[in-house]
């Protein structure tokens, strides 16, 4: 007897373990047909009798099967009744083959083997039970046979209409009897006939039993259903659904899984939508670190959203069959939500292949979506997904249309994530970088847009106002802009959530200027549309606006006052739009009538204070820049600007003043008369200015303002042309004499008379920079408004009327200098301090008090000359922000290191070397003695600098007069007298540069911003500033030759031709010396440097649009000639108008400029040598942004080998200026400058060379141990060929190499990691050219620290401990490294470690001696330094002992010792407070490896 084990399962599959039983006589159907076709009595009586047999064996078991119709009657204990069939079989096996024939006989009747199949009811009237089929299916012996019949009976019912009841269809009875069957006797021979009877199922009955298939078949037969299953799917895509669902529940080994995994990713591109989640569940279900990598690709690459619609289409909202498509696709997303949520390790997988791609076209929707349902699923992870989004959008990778793709028809879809979406938004829209702010604006608008419900859109709302709560400047700006975007396109929509809107008003005193203006264009348009819209909602919130507007108008803070003149002018600029067509009731005012009451209104209540009415002109004249009015606005402010002639001009007899009168004891006079006595009229600045005086008020202050809104109105006017004004350009000033400005005079005139003197001078500058703002607008660009004639006539005024401001300013500060003087402010900029200012603002009711108080000399203390030196250079008010101060041309010349005059360095003015050595008491005593005075004619005014911010700021426009030139026949070929003229353009040129510059990370921009110099840019963003000035590339290229020839001829300077020039400009005959032309020179070329520097690293200039822009710039800066020798370096020179040829032919004309500027100046060359590195960096900037679908026309290998050659160039532009024999003198007394320049053009150097590390090998190993510890007689007669590493600037050097060193450390450790990451085999090449390089690093460091022991200065023994200290740290991470590789490379790895323990040795003694001395510059550095070494000891010690064999490491104190190696007495100092600490720190390590040294002594290492 066989004891069979009989196991259950839950849902998984009987046991497979086959039964041992002795072979049975199979039934086939062969031997029935026989049976069947034999003489037909015969068959049916044998037949009859096998049926007799059968039942009487099931009789004799305690089993009925004659039950008139019903299903046989079982005994009470089934199990007795398997066990007595067991019994009778196994005992009689002949038996068996006549059961089987019997019960095959007996089924052969239709409605017996129902019968069989359903339950049957036991002996003890128990409900029913198992089936009798059931039953014999348990009974070994006969088990096999029984299945093969029943699975043989099968096709007869497969062409049968499925039955409602189960107990109808006879096909899925016989299935479940194969369900959960205790055991199987020969399980393989039942899979086999099971897939042989699969194969010609129909379909539904197919999915079923492929379904049932873990439920039936044992677990060693998984090999098989696998095969068989896929043959199946090749024929039949259909069952994919089932058949996943069956490889679910299968017990698959490693090698089976990916087969199924392989099967189930070869259906993401056949599988229909409705299928597709079951298919991705069971794919990220199967996941394993072996295969992840491989789903994720494959289905990144091949699953297809059912819906990616058209988003233009997606925008009008009527797609057909949408719905249906987006449950699909909420399917497929719900399914990658949850197996997301379930393994960690599919997200993190998915987070470093997106990180991976760096290809815009390479990413698709999917992307998208796998980062926000890995953010909806919360967690650690949605900090890296924000990163990721981050970084996507701000390389490019992710797109509007990208997003668009997710978004835009897909409301349904979407709403499930929209929190998920907004949270995106709001991390976007916070960052600093300006792409990613974009990039939030437009998913805020998109979400807007497609989400009309008020819940989504009040969310939006919200978020918005969060943002613009924030208080932080850029993101104010970014959340602003996409409220203006919103209220542009929806104001309608908006009406009724304006109650969100209106939160905005909290936080308007927080606001800067352009903040208002985006605050009040919000509120003008939602004011717009309520005013077209009957509903209560929207004409209350116009009211509620034009309620706020006329409190704030009319508060006499001038804060709030500048609030409500801003947003009143922003109603007005979209009321009397011409464009603007509103449909309005016959009770309501027109737009027009409306705006012009607005006007009168905010003139009338700025007319009694200078600072309102000029913010109210300067916002109306940006407002008619940009905004075309209508014609009955335009005539008022006609007849408004009209009055100016009344206010501010007098009439002129013959060009002369009819009488000549006295104002405060002080006579007048004309000045710059430009039409001589062609001239009827003047500008009255004298008298205005000493009548404002008595009377506390000044209409002065007004006067550039009103006369530019003068301009602008007329030019609109007047289709472009100024013909009605243009008296004004030529016509004189009337000012106090110019007697007073020289000699004796000015002291004999009063505190209040000089004070008048100032303000003439300070009122008729700006009143110059006003004239070269209008009539620039004549010659700037194409104007065909005038004559060519009268053209050529603006352009002789105009370069006058720059020699005049040239003029002017110089004799302004002069005059500062000797009265100080708070000047009023002429432009709309105001301080967001909080407080009232009104009183502030009054310039004139202290001025004199503060003029006694700045009076007193500023040499007489030490302190105050420090104070006075910082004062001149940062304006009282000045930002914090140090970049937002208006550079001078002072800054140009110390650039530059120009050597000003002999007069000049007087006042010391004469550029770096300058040290303030000059005394205010020498300058009083030659002006007071009766010899004339000689006044300094040159753009530099740094006195006046220090209120510069208070000027009008000159326009673009004005730096089209750098294209114009002087045509009077002239002394000298280059005229020196145009030189000052060129370089106040050029720094003007500069500052405006400046504003366009990314800003620092020290100086974050706030909401909230003090004082800073005017740019004169207006909206204007740096796209646009480059398109403007496009054509004045040709001009700078033009005068910086100029300059250099000029700087070529030498210093000499040509006073007469300054005075003639001066003379036919009409400045006054004041004795008055210029610069000298090489100082001046030197300032213009490196002021065009700076200006080309700064354009090339724009971040604007790279974006594919202004490709142009950068063409032009390049190509006006190209050589006569490339030389040979540059053109050597490069194997095949590019060809003559691509992009590659115009960086080679800058670089080489750079060059060029470099030689020249080494023979003068050291900064001149450096500042030469910066502009190179700009060169470079913008070159690889052009090669990320552009090579990549945007170089077609490039020759793409050429360009990829130029940016190694420039490098290259570049290096050696540098290594020739360290080379150069400068004046050594000049050096060391250069200060600080001096070192910062020293310092960054031996990075440049080091960091552009070919081979970092064998140069800084050769330097400190080499070439800095040359130079001595103190300067010495001996210290000019250079041996190592670098003249500027001298005594003095040793310490800049040995910073830079430590720096450079640990800097190419750093790179080796990423390169070590990057092999180590590599899944080929790492070569033994590879790895010893990484232990090569760090060796050399470690000698870098060794020499490095040794030169302590012959410079003995505190910030060498400093930089020693901190940058050793650094270097140990990094060098430990490559210790796995070492430790892979120690058996192989064993020599140079301990020989590396040798090495480094010199230093270390060194560093502790460093250290010591430090404390000792109490040098605390040194021991603030020593802890850190400290455990670095203590973690390197160990680590050592822990290499050697896990990779030596029979090794042995000792550890003990330290001997102490000094630097040069000899043992010091004691090691106790006065201050033995950390005497355990040192102790514990100075170990030393001693390791015996005779494997490893060859048994020739110790290795020691600390």
């Amino acid at each position: 007897m066989v004891f069979l084990h009989r196991t259950s399962s839950a849902r998984k599959k009987p046991s497979t373990a086959p039964i041992s039983e002795p072979s049975q006589p199979k039934i086939s159907h062969s031997d029935n047909n026989t049976r069947e076709g034999g003489n037909g009595e015969e068959g049916i009586q044998k037949q009859q009798e096998e049926i007799n047999v059968m039942t009487a064996i099931l009789a004799d078991a305690g089993c009925t099967l004659c039950n008139s119709g019903g299903p046989p009657f079982l005994p009470a204990d089934p199990h007795k009744l398997r066990r007595h069939l067991e019994n009778r079989f196994s005992s009689d096996k002949s038996l068996i083959p006549i059961f089987i024939c019997g019960f095959s006989s007996y089924i052969q009747n239709p409605q017996n083997l129902p019968r069989v199949l359903i339950s049957a009811p036991r002996g003890d009237g128990s409900s029913r039970s198992d089936s009798l089929v059931r039953v014999l299916l348990l009974v070994a012996p006969i088990q096999v046979q029984l299945q093969h019949l029943l699975l043989e009976k099968l096709p007869e019912y497969f062409h049968k209409d499925c039955a409602p009841l189960i107990e109808d269809d006879v096909a899925r009875l016989i299935l479940n009897h194969f369900r959960w069957l205790d055991f199987l006797v020969d399980s393989k021979g039942f899979t086999d006939k099971l897939l042989e009877v699969l194969s010609i199922c129909p379909l539904q009955l197919k999915k079923e039993i492929i379904g049932s298939l873990p439920e039936m078949v044992g677990d060693q037969n998984d090999e098989s259903v696998v095969s068989a299953l896929e043959r199946m799917l090749q024929e039949d895509s259909e069952i994919v659904a089932p058949m996943l669902d069956t490889f679910s529940n299968l017990n698959l080994d490693d090698q089976l899984l990916d087969q199924v995994v392989t099967i189930a990713l070869s259906c993401i591109r056949t599988i229909d939508a409705e299928h597709m989640p079951i298919l991705l569940r069971f794919l990220l279900l199967s996941a394993t670190p072996v295969n992840v990598q491989r789903i994720i690709s494959q289905i990144r690459e091949h699953l297809k959203l059912a819906c990616v619609l058209d988003p233009r289409a997606a925008r009008h909202k009527k797609v057909k069959g949408k719905s249906l498509a987006n449950n699909a696709e909420a399917s497929i997303l719900e399914a990658l939500r949850s197996s997301l949520r379930f393994k960690n390790i599919l997200c993190e997988v998915i987070l470093k292949e997106l990180k991976g791609i760096g290809k815009p076209r390479d990413h698709k929707v999917i992307d998208v979506w796998f980062l926000m349902l890995i953010y909806t699923n919360g967690g650690a992870l949605q900090k890296s997904v924000e990163k990721i989004i981050k970084k996507k959008v701000i390389d490019g990778c992710f797109r509007e249309a990208l997003f668009d793709q997710c978004v835009r028809g897909h409301r349904e879809l979407v709403q499930d994530y929209f929190p998920s979406f907004l949270s995106i938004c709001e991390y976007l829209l916070a960052c600093k970088e300006q792409p990613s702010r974009d990039f939030g604006v437009y998913m805020y608008t998109s979400l807007f847009e497609e989400f009309v419900d008020t819940y989504s859109r009040q969310e939006v709302l919200g978020a918005l106002i969060t943002h613009i709560g924030s208080g932080i400047s850029y993101e104010v700006n970014s959340a602003l802009e996409t409220m203006i975007l919103l209220t542009s396109k929806y104001s309608q929509e908006l009406l009724p959530l304006s109650s969100y809107i209106n939160g905005i008003l909290d936080y308007l005193e927080g606001f800067n200027d352009e903040n208002l203006h985006q605050v009040y264009e919000v509120f003008s348009h939602l004011a717009l549309s309520a005013r077209s819209n009957a509903d209560s909602v929207g004409s209350s919130i116009a009211n509620e606006l034009l309620m706020i507007l006329r409190k704030q108008v009319g508060n006499p803070d001038l804060k709030y006052k500048k609030m409500g003149i801003i947003g009143t002018l922003k109603l007005v600029s979209s009321l009397g739009d011409i464009n603007f067509d509103a449909h309005l009731s016959s009770s309501q005012k027109t737009n027009s009538e409306e705006a012009l009451e607005l006007l009168k209104m905010s003139l009338d209540s700025c007319k009694l204070l200078p600072l309102p009415l000029i913010l109210f002109y300067d916002e109306l004249i940006e407002l008619l820049e940009f905004t075309t009015l209508q014609p009955a606005i335009m005539e008022w402010m006609g007849k408004h600007v009209g009055e100016f002639e009344s206010m501010f001009l007098s009439d002129l007899v013959g060009g002369q003043l009819p009488a000549k009168h006295t104002y405060g004891g002080l006579e007048g006079g004309l000045w710059i008369n430009l039409d001589g006595d062609l001239s009827p009229i003047c500008l009255n600045i004298f008298p205005l200015l000493s009548s404002c005086l008595q009377q506390s008020s000044s209409s002065l202050q007004i006067l550039p303002a009103n006369f530019l809104l003068l301009s602008v109105v007329e030019r609109l006017t007047n289709q472009g042309s100024l013909g009605g004004i243009d008296a004004l350009l030529g016509c004189p000033l009337h000012l106090p004499s110019s007697k007073y400005f020289v000699g004796a005079a000015w002291k004999s005139v009063t505190g209040k008379e000089k004070q008048i003197l100032c303000l003439s001078l300070y009122y008729a500058l700006n009143w110059i920079r006003e004239l070269l703002n209008a009539f620039c607008t004549q010659v700037a660009g194409r104007v065909d408004c005038i004559t060519q004639a009268t053209k050529g006539e603006t352009i002789a005024k105009l370069l006058k009327r720059l020699r005049n401001l040239v003029f002017v300013e110089s004799l302004l500060n002069a005059s500062l200098k000797l009265n100080p003087l708070s000047l009023p402010e002429l432009h709309s900029f105001m301080e967001h301090s909080g407080s009232s200012s009104s009183s502030r603002h009054n310039h004139f009711r202290h001025t004199e008090k503060k003029a006694e108080k700045r009076k007193v000399p500023e040499s007489t203390s030490p302190n105050n000359k420090k104070k006075s030196k910082k004062n001149s250079t940062v304006p009282e008010s000045s930002d914090l922000n140090g970049k937002l101060r208006q550079p001078t041309i002072l800054d140009a010349l110390k650039r530059a290191g120009a050597v000003i005059s002999q007069e000049m360095s007087n006042e010391g003015s004469s550029g770096l070397s300058s040290k303030g050595r000059a005394s205010q008491s020498d300058e009083h005593q030659a002006f007071d003695s009766n010899e004339p005075k000689i006044l300094e004619i040159s753009p530099v005014a740094k006195v006046l600098d220090a209120q510069r911010f208070k000027l009008r700021p000159l326009l673009v426009d004005c730096l089209f007069i750098l294209s114009f030139s002087e045509s009077q026949d002239s002394c000298c070929s280059d005229p020196a007298a145009e030189l000052p003229m060129h370089l106040y353009l050029l720094f003007d040129f500069h500052h405006k540069l400046d504003y366009f510059s990314p800003p620092s990370k020290q100086f974050p921009s706030l909401c909230s911003t003090a004082h800073k110099a005017p740019s004169g840019l207006g909206r204007m963003s740096a796209s646009e500033f480059l398109n403007k000035i496009r054509p004045l590339f040709p001009s700078l290229k033009k005068h910086l030759d100029a300059a250099i020839c000029t700087l070529k001829e030498g210093p000499e300077t040509c006073q007469e031709h300054w005075k003639i020039q001066s003379s036919s400009a009409g400045n006054p005959d004041i004795p008055c010396a210029i610069a000298s032309k090489s100082s001046v020179a030197g300032s213009v070329i490196r002021e065009i440097l700076c200006c080309f520097s700064k354009m090339l690293n724009l971040p604007d200039v790279c974006i594919p649009s202004n490709l142009p822009v950068l063409t032009d710039l390049l190509g006006a800066f190209q050589p006569i000639r490339i030389s040979d020798d540059f053109r050597s370096g490069i194997q095949q020179f590019p060809s003559p108008g691509n992009i590659d040829y115009l960086y080679c032919g800058a670089s080489s004309f750079l060059e060029d400029v470099l030689d020249i500027a080494c023979s003068f100046s050291f900064s001149l060359a450096s500042e030469v040598l910066v502009t190179l590195e700009s060169l470079v960096k913008s070159t690889q900037m052009f090669l990320e942004k552009f090579l990549e679908g945007n170089g077609k026309n490039i020759q793409l290998g050429l360009v990829q080998g130029l940016l190694p050659f420039l490098q290259n160039r570049l290096g050696t532009s540098a290594c020739k200026l360290l080379g150069h024999d400068w004046d050594c003198e000049n050096l060391e007394n250069g200060g600080k400058n001096k070192g910062d320049t020293i310092q960054r053009i031996l990075q440049i150097y080091l960091k552009n060379n070919e081979s970092p590390l064998d140069l800084l090998d050769k330097l400190a190993c080499s070439i800095l141990p040359q130079v001595p510890s103190c300067k010495t007689k001996s210290t000019q007669d250079v041996v190592h060929g670098f003249p500027t590493l001298c005594s003095a600037m040793f310490v800049i050097w040995y910073r830079v190499l430590h720096e450079e060193n640990l800097a190419v450390l750093n790179k080796l450790i990423k390169e070590v990691v990057l092999l180590e990451k590599s899944r080929a085999a790492i070569q033994s090449e590879a790895v010893n050219g990484v232990l090569i390089k760090l060796r050399q690093s470690v000698n870098v460091v060794v020499s490095l620290v040794n030169m302590c022991k012959t410079h003995d200065k505190v910030t060498v023994h400093a930089n020693a401990v901190k940058y050793g200290g650094k270097f140990v740290d990094s060098f430990l991470k490559v210790f796995d490294f070492l430790q892979a590789h120690f058996q192989v490379h064993n020599d140079i790895i301990v020989q590396v470690v040798k090495e480094l323990q010199k230093a270390t040795r060194t560093i502790q003694t460093l250290c010591s001696e430090a404390k000792g001395s109490k040098r605390t510059m040194i021991t603030s550095k020593i802890p850190a330094t400290k455990r670095s070494m203590e973690r390197f000891l160990f680590h050592v010690k822990g290499l050697l002992h896990n990779t030596s064999n029979g090794g042995t490491f000792w550890m003990g104190n330290l001997k102490h010792k000094d630097l040069f190696g000899q043992v010091v007495s004691s090691q106790v100092y006065a201050n033995g407070d950390n005497i355990n600490e040192e102790v514990h720190a100075h170990m030393e390590a001693d390791v015996e490896d005779r494997d490893v040294s060859d048994g020739q002594g110790d290795e020691d290492t600390e």
